[in-house]
């Protein structure tokens, strides 16, 4: 598995969000940098934990123009329990053909458990406002992964 580098165009994209939206990279561009996180599935322990941190760190997030965007291969109306359950403040896209993890290079074999299967590899790509992935987010706990993106941010 080879995901995007730093420097490189993000890919473009459309997919539906928790309300059957469709919401493009594209509409953020020129205005906000965009966190496009990847997580496996939702209401399950790890990814909740990530989405609620980062639903705590709006505030923070928006200090510095960011826009959150998480992604995983979850139905719509999956995401949108989700988003209800937890109280979610961002949009969670739906992409259940993993065609737009195909392009980031986070799908790929995964193991859990001594089995071996194909699935969605927990990265996050911060995107400037040109369209550029300007860092990745590739090692971090999912309790943590606000604050190492918070402190990127505020390390520049």
């Amino acid at each position: 598995m080879k995901y995007l580098e730093a420097g490189s165009q993000a890919p473009a994209f459309a997919l539906l969000d928790q309300d059957g939206n469709t919401v493009s990279l594209s509409d953020f561009a020129g205005k906000n940098k965009v966190l496009v996180y990847f997580y496996p599935k939702a209401m399950t322990p790890g990814c909740t934990t990530q989405a609620c941190s980062l639903r705590d760190s709006k505030d923070a997030l928006d200090q510095h123009g960011v826009v959150v965007l998480g992604i995983s291969p979850d139905p719509v109306a999956r995401l949108g329990k989700f988003i209800a359950k937890h109280d979610l403040n961002f949009t969670l896209l739906s992409d259940e053909n993993h065609a737009v993890a195909d392009q980031f290079g986070v799908w790929g074999l995964k193991k859990f458990m001594g089995k071996e299967y194909d699935g969605i590899h927990r990265i996050s790509f911060l995107i400037n406002e040109d369209g550029v992935v300007e860092k990745i987010f590739d090692k971090f706990k999912t309790k943590d992964h606000h604050e190492t993106v918070i402190n990127y941010l505020e390390s520049k």
